[in-house]
């Protein structure tokens, strides 16, 4: 296997312009296609230009997940928003939280205790109702939720979408993605929320290593989603 490519930092000085482009020894940064590195907000280029400002002898891409969410953003365009809103829609026929388990017992009670509130919070925030089943076999979830997030998902900009879909990829919910999107509970408690049956999991037979390390850089990304919201919407 092709190592990946090391790219070896050959800038100085990292600096924010006026119109919050991040600005590398006086030139604009680049995203992967080649486009200015622009932030739809100085709160949020000054945390791009940190992650740039720490890089050492190689440019490391995993340690920036705030520029990878600002290139994909960029090199989206706006033209991508209705792509985003399909993508981040499509999850709600199989929305993780709507899917709960039969047994144990144990289990059931935990994915109620800390699933239901999502549920009622979607009901309240967007008019939604959606179906909870148990068991694998699908649902056919009401259309009104999907037109009534949709409508709701329009004001969203292309930064925001891409946000919003990054956590509903990780979390498998698009419930918990628009939680995170509307500050409904902390960061890390919805990603745990998410991770409520591998958790399970490890108290009955114990922690995977293997899985452990790839659950830690999906909580890292998650977070780093939450703070792009963040650093775009405000607080």
């Amino acid at each position: 296997m092709n190592k990946p490519v090391r790219i070896k930092r050959i800038y100085k000085t990292v600096s924010v312009e006026h119109n919050s482009t991040i600005m590398l020894d006086g030139r604009s940064a680049k995203t992967q296609g080649r486009n200015p590195l622009t932030a739809p907000t100085k709160e949020l280029a000054d945390a791009v230009a940190k992650e740039w400002a720490l890089q050492r002898e190689y440019v490391d891409r995993q340690s920036m997940p705030l520029t990878a969410l600002l290139s994909l953003a960029i090199d989206s365009d706006e033209a991508g928003k209705e792509d985003w809103r399909d993508e981040i829609l499509k999850y709600l026929s199989t929305d993780l939280i709507c899917y709960r388990a039969e047994k144990p017992d144990a289990l059931v009670e935990k994915q109620t205790t800390a699933w239901d509130p999502y549920m009622n919070w979607l009901r309240e925030e967007f008019n939604g109702t959606l179906i909870v089943t148990s068991g694998v076999s699908a649902v056919t979830q009401p259309a009104a939720a999907a037109v009534s997030i949709r409508s709701a998902l329009s004001v969203a900009t292309a930064h925001t979408l891409i946000a919003i879909d990054t956590a509903t990829k990780i979390t498998g919910s698009a419930v918990l993605a628009l939680a995170l999107w509307k500050r409904f509970k902390p960061a890390q408690q919805i990603f745990n929320a998410a991770r409520l049956d591998e958790r399970f999991q490890e108290e009955k037979w114990g922690v995977d290593a293997e899985a452990k390390v790839r659950e830690r850089s999906l909580e890292k990304e998650f977070l780093a989603a939450a703070d792009f919201i963040r650093l775009i919407e405000g607080e």
